[in-house]
């Protein structure tokens, strides 16, 4: 043996290992999720989006009154948002995306709501086969689920824009119909009142390391997850770390007006036994931030204010700064 080499005594020493990337579920719907999405996929692969399925406008909508299928656009965006980035799958989710012109029976509908609706017909009506069969066809990164296994319908109590009746409330359904409402919303439920949830839905909230809800339309797409008792109750055991990522602004519609903190009291009325752990909003956004960390902390959650905004000053999330953010909270840097 030459004279370099070098004798160990005893057991080798454990080789340092990088730790496993957290198990994400992201709850939401419509561009807010998608942008979550983006965000969360840098982070790690073992990510599960789980979808509002209430949409009743456009193409979702026309198709979800012609077949007993789930509307698909909400679903059809997660999995764009997921998709592999070679040009090959990019190729196939830009045609997915792609909305049909003129003005005949195809006018208005996505490639992508018709496939998935197609799938989802050829397997008996099983929509999450469906979905894993797409999520594989575009070489998606995580996994993407309905958050329910029948369409819901949204139901709100709107308040009165007449000023000679200001106490009145008026009752209004469907998603598209309520965002379009004015008026603030009061309070908002489903329909039907506990629906059916996936399996894999439940299994993975069950596992998951975080949980994170918005951004994104908060009456309609963010708060209808904490309205399905199936839903809410495997919120409220899992031992995940909820994170909630708050609007950059309000939304025209549904949340005029609204500070953060007004967010914030709406998520904590519809909280029921789910624990809220750390809320992030854009550093840039926040007007009053004394108001908020008391919002914050009324949740018995914590604040992070971090630059998560598109740094050109556009109201959408920038999915790197997001990332950043997310991936403070979920110790994955």
């Amino acid at each position: 043996m030459g004279g370099n080499v070098r004798r160990v005594e005893g057991p080798l020493p454990p080789v340092p290992t990088a730790p496993p990337p957290p198990r994400v579920v992201a709850l939401g719907g419509g561009h807010g999720l998608s942008a979550a999405l983006r965000a969360w996929r840098r982070i790690t692969r073992n990510l599960t989006a789980v979808v509002t399925v209430a949409d009743d406008g456009g193409s979702s909508g026309r198709i979800r009154r012609e077949l007993p299928y789930l509307p698909p656009g909400d679903l059809r965006m997660a999995l764009a948002a997921l998709a592999d980035q070679g040009d090959r799958t990019q190729a196939m989710t830009d045609l997915l995306q792609h909305r049909f012109g003129g003005s005949g029976v195809l006018a208005g509908h996505s490639v992508g709501n018709l496939v998935l609706t197609g799938l989802t017909e050829l397997y008996g009506g099983d929509a999450v086969r469906a979905l894993d069969e797409l999520g594989a066809l575009l070489g998606a990164r995580g996994r993407v689920l309905p958050m329910a296994a029948v369409p819901l319908d949204l139901v709100a109590r709107v308040e009165s824009v007449d000023p000679d009746d200001p106490a009145r409330h008026r009752t209004i359904r469907g998603q598209v119909a309520i965002a379009a409402t004015p008026g603030r919303v009061r309070d908002i439920r489903v329909m039907p009142p506990d629906p059916p949830v996936p399996d894999a839905v439940l299994d993975a909230i069950a596992t998951a390391d975080v949980v994170s809800l918005g951004p994104g339309s908060w009456f309609t797409s963010v708060l209808p997850h904490l309205l399905v008792p199936r839903l809410r109750k495997a919120l409220e055991t899992t031992r995940a770390r909820v994170v909630v990522v708050l609007n950059l602004e309000p939304q025209a519609g549904e949340t005029d007006g609204f500070s953060p903190e007004e967010h914030l009291r709406v998520l904590q009325a519809h909280l029921g036994g789910v624990a809220l752990h750390t809320v992030i909003a854009d550093a840039e956004s926040v007007v009053d931030r004394h108001g908020l960390l008391t919002a914050v902390r009324a949740c018995g959650a914590e604040l992070v204010l971090a630059p998560v905004a598109e740094p050109d000053g556009a109201p959408r999330h920038d999915p790197e700064r997001l990332s950043a953010a997310l991936a403070s909270v979920a110790g994955a840097r």
